[in-house]
């Protein structure tokens, strides 16, 4: 009875022994095909059978986009320092295979099949950090190699001081000092090797000489397994999807992208850019709201990149009396009518005939008119007003 007991506590063991097994030792036997990269890619960019590398993904990123430089900061992990992307595909695309550039279509990403914290080369400069994405095809000792260069303009560099700033997109040095700083840079041979997935990539900068630079603390940040595609900072803690990929599917069937776009389908890398920006919102300078639309503000021809502003292109003075141009017909077709008062004249003043000229009140309410009658010879006479004269002169003739 007693060896059956001693059984039976084995196995309880054995399998509590299982049921702890910490979450980075299941997840990393997780096992995907490239498939996983076309998939969970396709809704951020587009897939493209480019020469020489195959299916290649090409991301609708933002207008100026650069890998390991857009959208992202470093952080300093066991693994050296690894890249945390801002964009949801950050996750596979600066962990896994390498981006190249293409002078038409742009920034291009060639999927791979290991796992790393970037795939960049480092350069020490004085004062200076520097990376620069590895091309495809090129292993990290090619990296280390003197025959080895990567354009000049592909490389981004901070102040020594700023290497950890999350912010660090705001602190790059302009461009245009790279061959300066180059020239006066080496580069930084530091590796570190992944027994589990058997690869070997570039860990950057070291740790101490950080420290001494930033005059901070540089804490290590945790890399834990994510169980779905994406990742995730917070607490010191970076979790992040990293299963083992295969080129190929389990069943032997090639992996392909549900959509392949041809190359010469794809427009060139400026009018893609210049098409998100104009999808972007505009707030610029709207017009108030309590002014109407002005017809110049509704032709597209007018408002290119900019919202118009309503006119008001000199106003009459209220305190000037109407021009006979502000009552011509012809210039209000359409409009509402307002009554006219057109420099009415004086009451102790003779009506003058061009004020009761017919072509001058077309389309109004015909007012009454006060005519004088006519002489004996046919001329007509303006009516002039009674006055206590005549009873005067009535009452001369009484008396």
């Amino acid at each position: 009875m007693k060896p059956l007991i001693k059984v039976f506590a084995l196995l309880i063991v054995w399998s509590s022994g299982e049921w702890i097994t910490p979450q980075e030792a299941s997840a990393q036997q997780v096992s995907v095909s490239f498939q996983l990269f076309y998939d969970e890619l396709s809704p951020y960019g587009m897939w493209v059978d480019y020469p020489n590398y195959g299916y290649v993904w090409i991301p609708n990123g933002d207008p100026g986009f650069s890998p390991y430089a857009t959208a992202g900061h470093w952080v300093f992990t066991d693994d050296g320092w690894t890249w945390v992307s801002d964009y949801p595909w950050g996750w596979a695309t600066f962990h896994y295979g390498r981006w190249d550039y293409d002078n038409v279509y742009g920034w291009l990403w060639v999927p791979d099949d290991e796992w790393g914290p970037a795939w960049v080369s480092w350069r020490r400069s004085p004062g200076y950090y520097g990376w620069a994405p590895l091309r495809p095809g090129i292993s990290v000792s090619i990296a280390f190699g003197r025959e080895y260069h990567e354009r000049n303009e592909r490389w981004i560099f901070v102040r020594d001081r700023d290497i950890t700033r999350p912010d660090i997109g705001r602190h790059y040095v302009n461009r245009t000092k790279n061959v300066t700083i180059i020239n006066n840079s080496t580069v930084i041979v530091n590796t570190r090797k992944d027994n589990k997935r058997n690869v070997t990539y570039i860990a950057g900068p070291d740790r101490d000489d950080v420290q001494k630079v930033t005059h901070t603390t540089v804490k290590s940040v945790a890399i834990r397994e994510n169980d779905r595609p994406g990742h995730h900072l917070s607490n010191g803690e970076l979790q992040i999807y990293r299963p083992q990929v295969q080129k190929r599917s389990g069943n032997g069937q090639n992996p392909a992208p549900s959509k392949v776009m041809k190359l010469n389908d794809v427009r060139p890398a400026s009018e893609r850019n210049a098409g998100n920006r104009q999808q972007q919102p505009r707030t610029v300078n709207p017009p108030n709201k309590g002014q109407p639309p002005q017809p110049r503000d509704v032709n597209p021809s007018d408002r290119k990149g900019s919202v118009q502003k309503p006119r008001t292109v000199n106003p009459p003075n209220k305190d000037q009396p109407p021009q006979p141009r502000e009552v011509n017909p012809s210039d209000s077709k359409g409009r509402e009518q307002k009554p006219r008062t057109i420099n009415l004249p004086n009451k102790g003043q003779p009506t003058q005939p061009r004020e009761v000229n017919q072509s001058n009140s077309r389309g109004k309410e015909k007012q009454p008119q006060n005519v004088a009658p006519s002489r004996k010879n046919g001329e007509s006479q303006p009516s002039q007003p009674k006055t206590n004269q005549h009873k005067e002169d009535k009452k001369k003739r009484d008396q």
